[in-house]
């Protein structure tokens, strides 16, 4: 191995980050409609949100790439009014990861909100704060502790992600190729210091990352 190349890492990261901020935004919103609404189909739309947490990341990127794709109802429409393509783009590779990372924000946001003393928002309401108010100042702040654990597993999911962005995104060096993809490469031409370099970078960097949810999720005395 005559040198680290660490573009695909930092472009991990970078779509690690985009994918879990767009997660955080989708996760917060969805949770709030299964746990703080009576919003008719809001189990089923749960149960589909959470596809991608047991879906084979092929079938995610097939299903990507077949509305995506040239050809496909989105990928066309995009194609046609804005001359741009998500499909062999890093940009893909973000919306892949975003949606395997998605249940994981969901899951910890609905049951963070269902878990507030719904008491203490009364108490505020009484006190003339509007329902945003509310929100913002009582319901997040308390919710946030389970909000972050869950964003921080969305994160390392998305980090790790290699099936459904490689369909989407495919394997372009210094384009569209993460630190997963990567090390799949370099094992396969044989540069096996290269894929235990890169794949020793990106569990230490997961178990980090895992120790922190793992002290945001543990009772405090």
């Amino acid at each position: 191995m005559s040198g680290l190349d660490l573009a695909p890492l930092w472009l991990s990261v970078r779509v690690a980050t985009v994918a879990t901020l767009l997660a955080l935004g989708a996760g917060l919103l969805l949770g709030w409609v299964v746990a703080r609404t009576r919003l008719p189909g809001r189990t089923v739309l749960e149960a589909l949100c959470m596809l991608p947490l047991v879906l084979p990341p092929t079938v995610l990127g097939y299903a990507l790439l077949v509305l995506m794709g040239r050809d496909g109802p989105l990928g066309a429409w995009l194609r046609l009014h804005f001359d741009y393509s998500l499909v062999f783009h890093w940009h893909g590779a973000v919306l892949a990861s975003a949606l395997v990372a998605l249940p994981l924000v969901l899951k910890a946001a609905s049951t963070a909100l269902a878990g507030v003393d719904a008491q203490l928002e009364a108490a505020a309401r009484t006190l003339g704060q509007s329902a945003w108010a509310v929100f913002v100042r009582v319901t997040l702040p308390l919710a946030w502790p389970g909000i972050l654990a869950g964003t921080l597993l969305a994160f390392a999911r998305a980090l790790g992600e290699f099936g459904a962005s490689l369909l989407i995104a495919g394997s372009i060096p210094g384009r569209t190729q993460t630190a997963s993809m990567a090390i799949y490469d370099a094992v396969q031409s044989g540069q096996d210091e290269l894929a235990l370099a890169l794949s020793l970078i990106v569990s230490a960097l997961s178990v980090a990352i895992l120790l922190g949810a793992n002290r945001l999720l543990s009772p405090r005395a």
